[in-house]
């Protein structure tokens, strides 16, 4: 494996997550993942070969697991249903929750499954055409599942912001028109 030396040349071994330039070239990625290794040195004073070679790691050691697009589907039209499910189970010995979030998590329909402290232990994600689907979703494969012993389904009605990207348009707080000088 080989590291990012940020003084020049390449040396084994693993990224120091503590290193300036790799949160720097990160923080880049994160605001805006198209940006071309040129830009992404000018942004973070360092040279284009090295910001080449250090995000060719992150990628390699899956710290950088992916890049996506955000769309915002309700301006094409596309109806979706999003519900956030609670999920409460008896963990296995020896395995915790794992197993049965590596069973929930395999759905097409999910789209994140978190561990989480309160009432329940599991909080998903899911996503689908209609409330329907998502109810037989819950009835048919999560409710199932050995070790889920309950659930609880909310529907988003909206989203504001999601990612850290604002989703809606921002109004004036205090209600009135701008007025320009």
């Amino acid at each position: 494996m080989v590291e990012f030396n940020p003084n020049g040349g390449e040396r084994e071994g693993p990224l120091d997550s503590r290193d300036p330039a790799i949160r720097r070239v990160l923080a880049a990625l994160v605001a805006d993942a198209r940006r071309d290794p040129a830009r992404l040195a000018a942004l973070t004073g360092l040279a284009e070969e090295h910001v080449i070679a250090l995000v060719g790691q992150l990628e390699r050691q899956r710290v950088i697991r992916g890049y996506k697009t955000v769309v915002d589907w309700d301006r094409l039209g596309d109806e979706r249903v999003v519900a956030f499910i609670d999920v409460s189970v008896s963990p296995q010995r020896e395995v915790g929750f794992d197993q049965v979030a590596a069973r929930i998590y395999r759905h097409p329909e999910v789209r994140s499954v978190h561990l989480v402290s309160g009432g329940h232990d599991l909080r998903i994600i899911v996503e689908a055409p209609t409330m329907r689907e998502i109810a037989q979703f819950v009835s048919e494969k999560l409710a199932p599942i050995e070790h889920v012993t309950a659930t609880n389904t909310h529907f988003l009605l909206k989203a504001y912001k999601e990612d850290g990207d604002i989703l809606v348009e921002d109004a004036p707080v205090d209600g009135r028109l701008p007025v320009a000088p």
